[in-house]
């Protein structure tokens, strides 16, 4: 018999019990995979170049101006190009958008792509970008960088429309008397490293998940997301900076609609207090427990705040900021009177009473008390 003796009721037992075990030990890892997908980088240094090109999209030449050759992407270069993907991966204004797969030629041609073919497929990407540039004079010229690159194991292909800018540089001309230093107006600065890219993608290449930055432009007289909607033919979530504001806004639009105009104040007030500590306390702005948390047994006014937040399809959301200037918005209260008198409170002084005191008087006015001050400071 051995060392066990197993019936036939206990094998079947034993059996889906290592079933069940297989099934979650997958589930653990396809989540420890999306986790990974999700964080997508934590430090610039992650980031792993592999090859990067760069097509001119000057709408004004009328053609675009194709690459054949990749970039040299010496450490500067290089440090430039990672300055951008990461301010723009570590900041809330990234949007997750899916293909719409049946339209996106974008989405056809990532299919069959490889190192191989990394310069034919850019070029094409590049054409398609600039079609829709020429087609709507509006829309900035720029310079395309796409970079096939490397973060938390994944690989990713970036697309960065980088606008140009106007600026000033010196010439030097040469004349019969020798050389002649002067200003020239340039028209096609690059952004600096500093400077946050208002067009730009993150196409995970494994799943064809995309991350997202765009501004509208007008496009046939309309405010249009062309990015997305023209080139890349995607759609997906609102960013978590979107989110944040549009909660903000619908709270501040209930408030003023029941509360009169010292109560509002208040009320303003404490809300941004409520969304400060959420932020800071829990990392995480969990939308359904911080409006219960300002409108307290208010269910008339939650109801409210609910509706408007379900246009947007996020009444039931969670957001979790990646930036910390995201937060720091929220840090102070920032107020101005009637009489042209600006205050702005850090968080923690306006909840603490010792220090600051809303005071309405018999007449309507309000008083503001700033107390125990050891010393002030111009500036």
């Amino acid at each position: 018999m051995g060392l066990f003796s197993i019936n036939g009721k206990e094998k079947l037992e034993c059996g889906l019990l290592c079933s069940l075990r297989k099934v979650l030990f997958c589930c653990m890892i396809d989540g420890a995979k999306e986790k990974e997908k999700e964080k997508m980088i934590t430090d610039k240094e992650d980031i792993r170049i592999n090859r990067a090109i760069l097509h001119i999209l000057d709408s004004t030449m009328g053609m675009p101006v194709l690459s054949d050759a990749i970039l040299d992407t010496g450490s500067d270069f290089c440090d430039f190009l990672k300055s951008h993907i990461y301010r723009l991966l570590s900041g809330d204004d990234l949007r997750k958008c899916e293909f719409n797969k049946e339209e996106s030629e974008v989405f056809r041609a990532l299919q069959d792509y490889s190192e191989e073919n990394f310069v034919p497929i850019t070029q094409m990407f590049a054409s398609m970008l600039f079609e829709v540039m020429n087609s709507n004079p509006a829309i900035v010229p720029g310079d395309f960088i796409l970079v096939e690159y490397q973060a938390e194991r994944q690989l990713y292909l970036a697309m960065l429309k980088m606008n140009y800018k106007m600026s000033y540089t010196h010439i030097t001309e040469q004349e019969g008397i020798g050389n002649k230093n002067s200003i020239t107006r340039h028209h096609a600065i690059l952004p600096s490293e500093g400077q946050r890219l208002s067009e730009a993608c993150f196409i995970h290449l494994g799943d064809f998940s995309i991350w997202l930055v765009e501004k509208k432009y007008e496009v046939n007289g309309e405010k249009v997301a062309y990015f997305s909607k023209l080139f890349l033919k995607c759609m997906g979530a609102l960013s978590a900076k979107s989110k944040i504001a549009l909660v903000s806004k619908a709270v501040d639009q209930v408030q003023k609609k029941y509360f009169g105009e010292e109560e509002q104040l208040e009320a303003s007030m404490e809300a941004k207090n409520m969304i400060y500590q959420e932020l800071s306390e829990e990392g995480t702005l969990n939308i359904p427990r911080v409006i219960d948390k300002i409108f307290k047994e208010k269910e008339e006014f939650k109801q409210e705040v609910k509706e408007k937040l379900d246009k947007y399809h996020i009444s039931e959301d969670e957001v979790t900021p990646r930036s910390e200037s995201t937060v720091k918005k929220f840090e102070k209260q920032c107020l101005t009177t009637d009489t042209g008198i600006e205050l702005r409170i850090p968080m923690e002084q306006y909840q603490n009473p010792d220090n600051v005191q809303f005071i309405t008087n018999e007449d309507g006015t309000i008083s503001v008390l700033l107390k125990n001050i050891g010393h002030i400071v111009t500036k």
